[in-house]
């Protein structure tokens, strides 16, 4: 058994989409024993509770618009209030813009809390296309997999819960490329931002995952 160490620090993942952030952050939990939040799967976890803001979620993603950046936040902020966090967490979806990255501020000032380390995943537009458009998604958990690098033990089987793998109509090439472009205008400027408060760390993501691993590990244990 692997032995789980600690890094008590606030992270957050950032990278273009395909960069891996969902991977990294599990990994790094796994490692670190420190707490993983996705606000892709706080919005489903609303949406599957059919609370009052789940409600209104659902009724924003059936139209095909994207939630606002208010109602991201609120969820998040229900969240962080838990105070389950002593060993640190990883925010993995979010901030997604610089509005986004402002309120962060704010919910952790008032929890007294603070980011101690913006992670920005590198990779390149071919290799987000290549490995987007290879992923593959449990339609019952979520599971997500990739045809080329992390294939299913059972082709079209979930690993985990044995549901159905299906191709987001997101992760089909037009669509990716229209989600890059509203990466660089929308969420690049985020690099600046944690720059300029000299925390973020660029890390190469576009090579084998076990190399970047490495130098994700090395900026958290010199950080520790």
């Amino acid at each position: 058994m692997k032995k789980r160490v600690e890094c008590n620090m606030n992270i957050i993942i950032l990278g273009q989409q395909g960069a891996g952030k969902g991977e990294y952050s599990q990994r790094l939990k796994e490692k670190y024993n420190i707490l993983h939040i996705s606000t892709g799967n706080l919005l489903r976890d609303e949406i599957n509770k059919k609370t009052e803001i789940g409600l209104k979620i659902k009724e924003v993603v059936e139209s095909g618009k994207l939630v606002d950046d208010e109602t991201i936040t609120e969820v998040l902020r229900k969240r962080l209030k838990k105070n389950d966090y002593d060993k640190g967490f990883i925010l993995d979806g979010y901030p997604r813009n610089l509005n986004q990255a402002e309120m962060l501020d704010n919910i952790l000032q008032g929890l007294n809390k603070k980011l101690d380390l913006a992670i920005n995943l590198l990779i390149s537009d071919n290799e987000s296309i290549e490995r987007l458009s290879n992923r593959r998604t449990c339609k019952k958990c979520d599971w997500v997999c990739n045809l080329k690098n992390i294939p299913p033990k059972k082709p079209g089987v979930c690993d985990k819960c044995g549901g159905e793998l299906y191709q987001r109509d997101d992760d089909k090439e037009e669509s990716i490329r229209k989600r890059l472009e509203d990466y660089r205008k929308k969420t690049k400027p985020l690099i600046n931002y944690y720059r300029q408060k000299g925390i973020l760390k660029d890390v190469n993501a576009d090579r084998d995952y076990r190399l970047a691993m490495k130098d994700l590990e090395k900026i958290l244990d010199d950080l520790k």
